[in-house]
């Protein structure tokens, strides 16, 4: 949904668009009198509408509100807001310090609704608030008015602080809150000027007051390592560590496998087992298994750390788990979902040592086509814990310790690649960066991860396993109904994205056309075409955002990316709660179990979701903060860049050799007055006619850095050495 405004008449536009564009136009000119009645031919006057067609359409979004309750009919034939429906409720989306839009609870066929500054009463971003309607004046959006906050999203906020002889001010690090926060110096809890810390929201904004706090953590002097890292884990509301009644919780489980235990379960103590992970992890998720059959196939098996084994239904461990959802990684450490004992300990499939797996096995053809398939409980006896290094050694050089074995999942792995993409998945590769810290945190380079064969393998076998476990819940349906689930699902892109996106492609003279050759296949010749090119990181970032957001939900759709009808997550249940209840699940079904509450499941499914997605945003803004770090400290030097975004107020450049981005802004840009056309996602140098286009190679330098703000300034080198 666009969030930018256009300039346009005050007469509405309702013959564009369909329902989604009327029906807030409708409600608007409603809204200016309510109580008053308006028969349907006025409202068309004052609308404007005047073709046969137009008519029809806003005739029918009235009878559609009428037939919901939101307008009544009177005695005389005419229509009014119904009282109750005259104010709306939603989520305050702030996109700068002049407005705001409020996204509609549960309401996709709506627009959002736009706020003025004036407007909001105090609300803040992700504030949930009542809202009523206001005449448009501005833009294409409804229009709106604040009237009250339900509930504050947040009430603490990580800043910097700034201190006068009389009062201090602490300015948040939070992009959307465009207030700094007085603070009064009896309430400074002991900070000092440039100390970051925690600030605490006692008084709200009114008019043009600033809001108030007290002081309530102080995290360090700003700039320091841990204190940016602490403030990030602050600011997105990530726990510093486990309640010390969990890490009794979790040290009281027995480690000892009992004989009763193993009876229980399939033995493959005695299969060639090890785990290929990268050279720092500490909670092996997940191992392979191979053994040659006697008919010439392949037994492969998925084993999972059998996490619900160890984590009671009803235990405070697993409340904790719920609530977190996921570990989160930084740059620098790991928040846990579980305690170190489950997660680095009891629960790890550590080499040399027997473990309780849940597992997925399957019987494979030298085609990769499976002849049978099991799920259930088993345990395990890792006998190689590979480095994805080491791994890779073994394929490119067919000799060490299990090479045969390394090798023969890599020749089944390719298969099952293969089979996908030919099925329509969507080759999406991202460019990850790794960072070299020294003792103190600070970053001494910074460069991108590689993926490699090995990697490839052990994701290809993930997948297979993902997939089947759902295939084989979805098939159970009982008399006909689908069996309570969770699945991962990927809607497929919304086409006006699709368009944008092959016209950003343009720029850089790759040609696309989705109706002819279709989505996936399209996007995978573009990124087998541009791979090693300067544009391949701003073009895949581009496409992924192009795409849906995958999710958790208890509807059995399919997953785009993957091209599967079904899809799931099992095999990472030490870091991601959805895949312990897909465990439950599985055995819950597994021993015949009926089909469980679906809203219930519904509900952690949605908050799975949103962990997820605070868990993304903070990992972003903990690389973030090291790219800015590590741009400051080559702040003399010229670098080579590709333009990967143009606007208004500036011209992103992602830096090649890094792949930190950062802003030339167009106050700085001073060899001429540059003009921004968006239709054509560039600039124009008024009197040179010099155009900066997306895609555009260009040669920058870093002007300054903003900790604080995580942004980086850069000026194009071309332009100082011309001024």
């Amino acid at each position: 949904m666009s969030r930018k405004r256009k300039q346009k008449s005050n007469k509405p536009e309702v013959t564009k668009g369909g329902f989604k564009q009327i029906q807030p136009v409708v409600l608007g000119f409603l809204s200016e009198n309510p109580g008053r009645g308006y028969q349907i031919k006025q409202i068309l006057k004052a609308l404007g509408v005047r073709d046969a067609k137009s008519k029809g359409m806003v005739t029918e979004v009235i009878y559609r509100l009428e037939d919901t309750g939101v307008v009544k009919k009177l005695r005389n034939g005419s229509y009014t807001l119904e009282a109750e429906q005259q104010t709306l409720t939603g989520v305050i989306d702030s996109v700068n310090a002049r407005f705001a839009y409020v996204v509609l609870d549960g309401d996709e066929e709506t627009d959002d609704i736009w706020v003025a500054k004036e407007d909001l009463l105090g609300a803040m971003d992700d504030d949930h608030v009542k809202v009523v309607l206001k005449p448009k004046k501005h833009g294409k959006h409804p229009e709106g008015k604040v009237v009250e906050i339900l509930t504050r999203h947040r009430d603490e906020f990580v800043g910097r602080l700034e201190m006068s002889t009389r009062y201090a001010f602490v300015i948040p690090d939070f992009k959307k809150m465009f207030h700094d926060v007085y603070v009064r110096l009896e309430d400074l809890n002991g900070a000092k000027h440039n100390d970051k810390v925690i600030v605490k929201i006692t008084q709200w904004p009114e008019r043009d007051k600033k809001p108030e706090g007290i002081v309530t953590r102080v995290l360090g002097k700003a700039g320091e390592h841990n204190a940016e890292i602490h403030s990030i884990i602050a600011e997105f509301g990530l726990p510093l560590e486990f309640p010390e009644g969990i890490e009794k919780e979790a040290e009281a489980i027995p480690d000892k496998i009992t004989a009763k235990e193993i009876k229980k379960r399939k033995d493959f103590r005695d299969i060639t087992t090890f785990t290929i992970d990268p050279e720092d992890a500490k909670d092996f998720d997940d191992a392979l298994s191979l053994r040659k059959l006697d008919n010439g196939n392949f037994e492969v098996g998925v084993h999972i750390a059998d996490v619900t084994h160890y984590v009671d239904e009803k235990s405070e461990l697993e409340e904790e788990a719920k609530d977190r959802a996921t570990s989160v990684y930084l740059v620098d450490r790991t928040i846990p979902m579980l305690p170190e004992r489950l997660s680095n300990g009891l629960c790890s499939l550590r080499p040399n040592e027997e473990k309780l797996t849940f597992s997925a096995v399957f019987e494979l053809d030298h085609e990769a086509n499976i002849k049978k398939e099991w799920f259930g409980r088993t345990i395990i006896y890792s006998d190689r814990r590979f480095t994805y290094e080491e791994a890779q050694e073994r394929l490119e050089t067919g000799e060490g310790d299990f090479h045969e074995e390394v090798t023969q999942l890599d020749t089944l792995a390719k298969v099952l690649r293969k089979k996908r993409f030919q099925h329509g998945a969507v080759n999406f590769e991202t460019t990850e960066v790794k960072f070299v810290l020294d003792d103190n945190g600070t970053p001494l380079g910074v460069t991108p991860k590689e993926r490699k064969a090995a990697h490839m393998l052990i994701e290809e076998f993930m997948l297979l396993a993902n997939k089947k476990v759902a295939e084989y819940v979805f098939n159970k349906a009982n008399e006909g109904k689908p069996l309570t689930f969770v699945y991962r699902t990927h809607d497929n892109p919304d086409p006006e994205k699709l368009d944008t996106f092959a016209k950003f492609a343009n720029r850089f003279g790759h040609n696309l056309n989705f109706d002819r050759g279709g989505i996936s296949s399209s996007l995978n010749t573009l990124i087998d075409k541009i791979e090693g090119s300067p544009e391949q990181n701003v073009l895949q970032q581009l496409a992924i955002r192009t795409m849906a957001k995958a999710k958790y939900t208890t509807n059995a759709k399919g997953h785009f990316g993957l091209a599967f009808a079904h899809y799931t997550h099992f095999t990472s249940p030490i870091r991601r709660y959805p895949d312990m209840m897909v465990h439950r699940l599985l055995q819950h079904y597994l021993d015949k179990g009926k089909s469980v509450n679906e809203e219930e499941y519904e509900e952690l499914c949605l908050h799975s979701s949103e962990r997820e997605k605070r868990a993304a945003d903070a990992e972003r803004a903990s690389i973030k903060y090291k790219q800015v770090e590590f741009m400051s400290l080559v702040e003399a030097k010229d670098f080579d860049g590709i333009v990967s975004g143009v606007t208004e107020w500036g011209i992103f450049v992602e830096i090649t050799e890094t792949k930190c981005e950062g802003m030339v802004r167009m106050a700085d840009m001073t060899d001429d007055f540059y003009e921004f056309d968006e239709q054509n996602y560039r600039v124009i140098g008024k009197r040179n006619k010099r155009m900066i286009s997306l895609g555009d190679n260009v040669v920058v330098r870093v002007k300054a850095t903003d900790i604080d703000r995580r942004t980086i300034d850069l000026t194009f080198v071309e332009n100082d050495k011309r001024s």
